[in-house]
């Protein structure tokens, strides 16, 4: 995994946390210095959380499950809705719905709703057939829920994991989460709570800099997690044919062997017939 230095994240601006009035004490840890009123993040605790951060999702993902991508603030949207894409992970950007993971059934109905929709609106017998009023409604229907759901449309089961860019904006959530045992990777500020979060990476969570090279390196992580699930694959299957093809070639080495002794008869009977010749 390519390793971020702590000249990356000082130039994207990583180190600098919120106003000194609006720090959360539990971040204590991670603060290096207070300077004009700003608490400064310890870059070094950030190379380490991000570390730790990228070997865990990456190990989820080599397993064979999803990790979403959580972040509904303006500068975080299209870094990580592009990144989420990227990957084929799903992600949400728009804003949360209540009960996205704790009434995931209730989701899947919706998911099914949008679905029906646009299936209905591609097929132009039934378009023609409705209503322009009765059109316009669904066409409106169809777009309202590819923005709050269009993100996660592929995705059958719980995720696995979640990334959140920022941990006190998307507390609905980080509790959904928490509350299913979904361990939960995040950004955190100066003014958030790590504890809330199973992976906490300290790092500026406003600025796009910061956004784009934290997201970007857990994007790698989960690259590399791909890659190496298709690697198992592929030596599971090698390994598979040659199980195969030595069970194969023992089966026909047992055969042999047994036709052995058949062949070998006739000889014998000549000898006999020799001895008895010259008895």
């Amino acid at each position: 995994m390519a390793q971020i230095e702590y000249k990356d994240l000082l130039d994207a601006g990583v180190h600098f946390g919120h106003l000194t009035r609006k720090w959360d004490p539990r971040m204590a840890p991670y603060i290096f210095m207070e300077k004009n009123g700003i608490h400064i993040i310890d870059l070094n605790k950030t190379v380490a959380a991000l570390d730790e951060a990228s070997n865990a999702i990456k190990g989820i993902v080599r397993s064979g499950r999803k990790v979403m991508f959580v972040a509904t603030k303006k500068q975080a949207q299209e870094i990580v809705s592009e990144e989420a894409r990227r990957l084929k992970m799903p992600y949400v950007t728009d804003r949360w719905q209540g009960g996205m993971l704790t009434n995931f059934a209730t989701i899947r109905k919706s998911l099914k709703k949008m679905q029906t929709l646009d299936k209905m609106l591609k097929d132009e017998e039934t378009v023609k057939s409705i209503a322009k009023r009765e059109r316009l409604t669904r066409s409106r229907d169809k777009e309202k829920l590819e923005r709050v759901l269009g993100g996660i449309a592929d995705l059958t089961r719980l995720p696995a994991a979640l990334f959140v860019v920022d941990v006190k904006r998307e507390h609905i959530a980080v509790a959904e989460a928490h509350r299913l045992g979904i361990p939960v990777f995040a950004m955190c500020d100066t003014n958030s709570n790590p504890e809330e979060v199973d992976f906490a990476i300290p790092a500026n969570d406003d600025a796009y800099k910061s956004i784009s090279l934290i997201t970007l390196a857990i994007g790698k992580a989960i690259e590399e997690g791909l890659m190496e699930r298709k690697q198992d694959k592929d030596d599971q299957r090698v390994q598979e044919e040659e199980d195969a093809k030595r069970a194969e070639d023992l089966a026909q080495a047992k055969a042999e062997g047994e036709s052995q002794p058949e062949a070998t008869a006739a000889p014998a009977a000549v000898a006999e017939t020799e001895d008895e010749q010259e008895a």
